[in-house]
C-alpha cells in the first residue's frame, strides 16, 4: 500500500490484523471510496430539493449505460462501460468535483486528478490498483468506444437534471446557452442520436428562458 502513511478512514477503526493481507488491502480501499458519498456535485437532484453526490451520479451513469446502449454509434461492451463510469469519478475523493463551467478551477484538474489516481488506487494491491488505474485512464482519454460512451452518459446526466431544474447550472452567472452546447458537444462522439437530442433539449431550454442567449 503506497498510502499507507496516510490517514484512511480505516485507520479509525482498524480490521483486525489477521486478516489476509491482501483482503485487507482490499476492504480498506472499499472502506476509503465510501467517501464518494460525500462528495457534492453542482448538478441539482430531479427528485428533491438538494445537489447530488458523485456516488449518485456513478450509479446513475451505469444504469443509463444499460438503458441507453442501443443508441451508441459503435457496438459497446455495456458491463465494460459500466466499470467506466463506476470508476471515473473516484479520483473526486481526493481532487473533489470540479463544476463544468468553472474554468479557472478547471485549469488545474488534471494535475488534481491524476495525484488523486496515485494516492487512492495506491491503496490497492498492485495488481487490482492498475486494473482500476487503467480503466480510469481509459476513460479519461477516449479512445475505445465503451470510453466515447461512458463520457457522453457523464455529460448527457446532469443535462437532464438541469432540464428537470428548468435551467440548473445552466444559469450559472456567465454561461450562455451556446457554453452549454460546446460542453455537450462530446455527447456526439459516442451517439449521435443521443447528441440530437440533447441539442433539442438545450434548443428548448434557451427559447424558454432557462439558459442565457449569446447576445
Amino acid at each position: 500500500m503506497t498510502s499507507s502513511d496516510a490517514e484512511l478512514l480505516a485507520d479509525r477503526n482498524p480490521l483486525p490484523s489477521d486478516l489476509d493481507s491482501r483482503l485487507r488491502e482490499h476492504l480498506t480501499f472499499l472502506i476509503e471510496v465510501d467517501l464518494l458519498k460525500t462528495v457534492l456535485r453542482a448538478s441539482p437532484l430531479a427528485a428533491a430539493d438538494r445537489r447530488e453526490n458523485d456516488a449518485e451520479h456513478s450509479w446513475h451513469l451505469a444504469l443509463m449505460v444499460m438503458v441507453l446502449a442501443e443508441y451508441a454509434d459503435e457496438p459497446i461492451d455495456v458491463g465494460h462501460t459500466i466499470k467506466l463510469v463506476v470508476v471515473h469519478d473516484l479520483v473526486e475523493i481526493y481532487a473533489g468535483d470540479t463544476p463544468i463551467y468553472d474554468t479557472e478551477l478547471g485549469k488545474s484538474q488534471q494535475a488534481r486528478e491524476e495525484a488523486a489516481a496515485g494516492k487512492l488506487f495506491g491503496i490497492l494491491p498492485e495488481d487490482s490498483g492498475r486494473q482500476l488505474r487503467a480503466l480510469w485512464d481509459e476513460f479519461e482519454a477516449r479512445r475505445t468506444p465503451e470510453a466515447r460512451f461512458a463520457k457522453a452518459m457523464d455529460r448527457l446526466q446532469p443535462l437532464l437534471l438541469n432540464w428537470m431544474a428548468k435551467g440548473g447550472t445552466w444559469r450559472t452567472p456567465g454561461v450562455t446557452a451556446d457554453a452549454v452546447r460546446g460542453r455537450k458537444a462530446v455527447i456526439g462522439e459516442g451517439s449521435t442520436v443521443l447528441f440530437d437530442a440533447a441539442m433539442h433539449l438545450i434548443n428548448e431550454g434557451e427559447r424558454r428562458g432557462w439558459a442565457r442567449g449569446s447576445r
